[in-house]
């Protein structure tokens, strides 16, 4: 898996420092020449190292089929990438049967790599990682998507009274922040925006293994184009029963 990531790396941090073109794909939202050259990378040097294995990107979508499955994105945050905000991930997830049982995400602007085994734990560059203690809201640190996500869905009401009542809240929002979550520096992340497979398999798999939860706003497993929930698992109900849309 570190073999890969340095592979994205190398091209992605390429990209960031020097100039790349920007298009609009068919469900309207942005790709860049760094995320197709990642993406294509990754899926020959799968290819040739686990022939048998499929693969599933977000930008070239699906090589093959087979009991294990490699899930993509060659960048989580291509919105933060074109603004030039070094908070962006490269997602990788080895799936066995659908079920993610390697997940790594790496941060190469920020010099941060994590990674998850299913069943050992999850790690920050090495080192292990777990999701905080905290309790109750007046305790938590809550992140979150765009407002203008909010405002626009019919949770906007549960949202700004979790807001109102949390100790501290940001816009933080794309694999980071359920990072930032798994990792204990924050409680809860909320994201209301379309969430594909290769959005959440990794983020969820390492939140698992450092002791958090994920699920849809509704409590519900994630899907395709669902949204998110993340949490520390001990406020994870509570959240649930504050989030009720309308």
């Amino acid at each position: 898996m570190d073999e890969l990531a340095d592979i994205a790396a190398s091209i992605g941090v390429g990209f960031f420092r020097g100039d790349f073109e920007v298009r609009m794909k068919e469900d309207d939202t942005p790709a860049t020449d760094a995320d197709v050259a990642i993406e294509a990378a990754l899926r020959e040097a799968i290819s040739s190292r686990f022939p048998q294995d499929g693969f599933v990107g977000e930008e070239a979508g699906v090589g093959g089929t087979g009991v294990r499955v490699w899930v993509v994105d060659p960048i989580d945050g291509t919105q933060n990438f074109i603004d030039r905000i070094p908070i962006w991930t490269t997602l990788i997830t080895l799936t066995i049967e659908g079920q993610p049982v390697l997940g790594l995400a790496d941060a190469p602007m920020l010099g941060e790599r994590y990674a998850a085994i299913r069943g050992e734990g999850a790690t920050l560059n090495g080192s292990a990682i777990h999701v905080s203690g905290v309790r109750d809201m007046r305790s938590a640190f809550v992140l979150h998507s765009g407002v203008e996500e909010w405002l626009a869905g019919p949770y906007w009401p549960s949202f700004s009274r979790i807001a109102t009542d949390a100790r501290r809240t940001r816009g933080i929002s794309d694999s980071w922040g359920h990072l930032l979550v798994a990792r204990g520096s924050a409680d809860v992340m909320m994201e209301h925006e379309p969430c594909r497979q290769w959005d959440w398999a990794a983020p969820r798999l390492i939140l698992e293994e450092a002791g958090g939860r994920m699920t849809t706003l509704a409590g519900e497993e994630p899907y395709e184009g669902c949204n998110l929930l993340s949490t520390n698992a001990i406020m994870h109900d509570a959240l649930l029963a504050r989030l009720s849309p309308g």
